[in-house]
């Protein structure tokens, strides 16, 4: 098991049909080599398992990978503070982190968007 960084950016969407470099989020989080989050090692080093998201001109939002009743993978944001206000990723327990795949995430407004794993590495 190895925390790793790794970087999000937005795909092609309504608002952006080209995506945007300047949407996404930055996360750490332990995956083991056929890069999965590993949930064993997620209980052992949660308070290294942090999120940043990025978007565009808004202030960045700093929080936690969190597992949700029934396995599920959110990220959390300590100045919402309440769970409502979670973005669950979906499927994040079955995803791969590695560069070029695709994974969708439910953020706080309940939109459903799609990001492009554009970075995966050591976390120094």
């Amino acid at each position: 098991m190895t925390i790793k960084k790794v970087v999000l950016e937005l795909a092609r969407d309504h608002d952006f049909p080209n995506g945007s470099r300047a949407h996404g989020y930055r996360f750490t989080a332990p995956l083991t080599d056929d890069g999965k989050i590993d949930p064993e090692a997620w209980k052992a080093h949660r308070d290294r398992c942090r999120v940043v998201r990025f978007w565009g001109d808004e202030e960045d939002e700093v929080g936690h990978l969190i597992r949700k009743a029934g396995g599920s993978w959110a990220f959390h944001y300590d100045i919402h503070g309440d769970e409502d206000s979670d973005e669950s990723g979906y499927r994040f327990a079955l995803h791969v982190f590695k560069p070029g795949e695709y994974l969708s995430i439910k953020e706080h407004d309940d939109q459903m968007r799609t990001f492009k794993v554009v970075a995966v590495s050591a976390l120094s």
